[in-house]
């Protein structure tokens, strides 16, 4: 990994392999993971709301998950993503979208365009040696980065259980969005805020989740079924989940930065 990179435990060649593993499921990550609350959308674009138009770029897309967020805020959004799969899916559920094949290394856009970028559940898969600079070319003086997480809420035991058993031979060691380093020549004023989400889950909806998890995704299939497997049997065996729909505790954390 480059020296700027936030994991432990994990060789370059796996973390490019997790990376580029969501195109082939990109139907089902669409339909399956949780969007973003509003609240901490508002609060990254906090510091240039005021700016008329407010232009803003959702930076690896994905499906259009925080693209659509956006779009209940910002006038005038553009979505960036690299793989072709997850671009068509995201083209598909918002057409009126402009929406750009590039990287957070090789941003298709120009100097100074817009005021804000945001990335939902992907700044850590960047190589911020070379995206950080990247970002601060595209954006206005005194623009905003901010990196937004998805985080199961681990501090509701049937959830850390959840997570030990989905846990495959793949994890990463350790990884949190504080490791991400945006403090230095380009960045300023990094701030961290955390705003309670949620999603309603079914046992078996929780499991094709987890199913969309990059350490999933690819793990070889007997090992993928196998941990599934696990995933549906704990789920019908704790009262929390075992019968029905329930409320998936989600903690979204949120880091800010301004251009310096």
């Amino acid at each position: 990994m480059s020296r700027s990179s936030p994991f432990d435990g994990i060789t370059p060649e796996s973390s490019a392999l997790r990376a580029s593993s969501f195109g082939g499921q990109a139907a089902a990550y669409a339909r399956e993971r949780p969007g973003y609350p509003d609240a901490a959308v508002v609060w990254a674009l906090e510091p240039v709301r005021d700016r008329v138009p407010l232009r803003v770029l959702d930076l690896a897309a994905g499906t259009g998950k925080l693209t659509e967020v956006l779009l209940r805020h910002v006038s005038e959004v553009v979505a960036v993503e690299p793989d072709t799969a997850m671009l068509d899916e995201l083209r598909r559920r918002l057409p009126g979208v402009r929406a750009l094949t590039g990287t957070a290394e090789r941003i298709p856009l120009p100097d100074g365009s817009v005021d804000a970028i945001l990335a939902g559940q992907a700044m850590h898969w960047f190589d911020l040696d070379r995206a950080v600079p990247e970002m601060a070319r595209v954006l206005t003086p005194g623009g905003v980065l901010a990196g937004l997480w998805n985080l199961d809420d681990d501090q509701v035991p049937w959830v850390r259980g959840l997570k030990e058993v989905a846990r495959s031979s793949v994890s990463f060691t350790r990884w949190r969005p504080a490791l991400i380093p945006l403090r230095g020549r380009w960045f300023r004023a990094v701030e961290q805020a955390r705003f309670p989400h949620g999603q309603r889950r079914t046992a078996e909806s929780m499991a094709a989740t987890i199913a969309t998890h990059s350490h999933v995704l690819t793990l070889p299939e007997p090992e993928r079924s196998e941990l599934l497997s696990g995933v549906l049997d704990y789920l019908r065996s704790v009262p929390e989940t075992a019968h029905g729909e329930f409320e998936l505790p989600i903690t979204t954390v949120t880091v800010r930065a301004r251009l310096a």
